[in-house]
């Protein structure tokens, strides 16, 4: 198992909103304004399923993978200089419908993560295709593996093999189970050796669900550098590499990891 780590530090700017349901345009307008005051960061994170709410009306509220949500994020990456990252609904070129996180870059790279685990509580599972594969993007020599909501209580997915700097969560992660969220999330930074930065969305959703936020950003430890609360806002952070670098050289857990694969 390899031990490398990032060279430069990471700015994040955390965005902790509600969400207009099913209205797209309404999202994109919103949050358009918020990334206008984000300042100088080299990634920005929007919650999952930004455009519409957690929302079952896949058929209805889905854009093609050449949308306009996804051209609206790339613009917004052209002119903040950050990646802009955050899930939608999606039909692909198969016709299938994802819960799909994109990454756009502010040179016009569009990658994509699909939700592998879809929520069957809430039928999420009946209405889309699950993803098949992890995903890790690099950002100034930092590995980021992009995971949605539900793929947070499945520590195998979030696991790396050949290490990760930073885990990324986007949700719409209800209040009911907002202690979970809170447990699990430090869990996933420590076991890894690594950072974990997740965004939530706050309000009530158009079925009445209600949504306490918790984003939050935690250090390698589980230790907060942020925390949103139930506030809406632009919530910053910077993730230190020499700190990275000098706890993974101190305490070297990762050597003893035991090799796995996945199906």
């Amino acid at each position: 198992m390899r031990n490398l780590s990032p060279s430069q530090d990471l700015r994040l700017a955390l965005l902790q909103s509600e969400l207009a349901w099913h209205d797209p345009a309404a999202n994109r307008a919103h949050f358009e304004r918020q990334l206008a005051e984000v300042g100088a960061v080299d990634l920005v994170i929007l919650p999952e399923m930004f455009t519409t709410g957690f929302s079952m009306d896949s058929a209805t509220l889905a854009e093609p993978t050449d949308g306009p949500t996804s051209a609206w994020m790339r613009v917004q990456a052209q002119r903040s200089g950050a990646v802009v990252t955050g899930s939608l609904i999606v039909q692909d070129e198969h016709g299938q419908y994802r819960n799909r996180l994109l990454w756009a870059t502010p040179d016009g790279e569009l990658l994509h993560y699909d939700k592998r685990h879809l929520f069957r509580m809430a039928g999420e599972h009946e209405h889309y295709a699950p993803g098949a594969e992890r995903r890790l993007v690099t950002l100034k020599g930092w590995r980021i593996r992009p995971l949605v909501c539900y793929d947070l209580r499945f520590p195998v997915w979030s696991r790396a093999q050949d290490d990760t700097d930073l885990l990324l969560y986007v949700a719409n992660w209800p209040a009911p189970r907002r202690g979970h969220w809170n447990r699990l999330l430090p869990a996933r930074a420590i076991e890894n050796l690594c950072y974990v930065a997740a965004v939530n969305r706050i309000g009530s959703d158009g079925n009445g669900h209600p949504y306490a936020g918790d984003s939050q950003v935690l250090d390698f430890q589980g230790e907060p550098l942020v925390e949103a609360g139930a506030a809406a806002g632009i919530f910053r952070a910077t993730l230190s590499a020499s700190a990275l670098a000098a706890y993974r050289q101190r305490f070297p857990a990762q050597r003893d990891a035991d090799a796995f694969s996945l199906d």
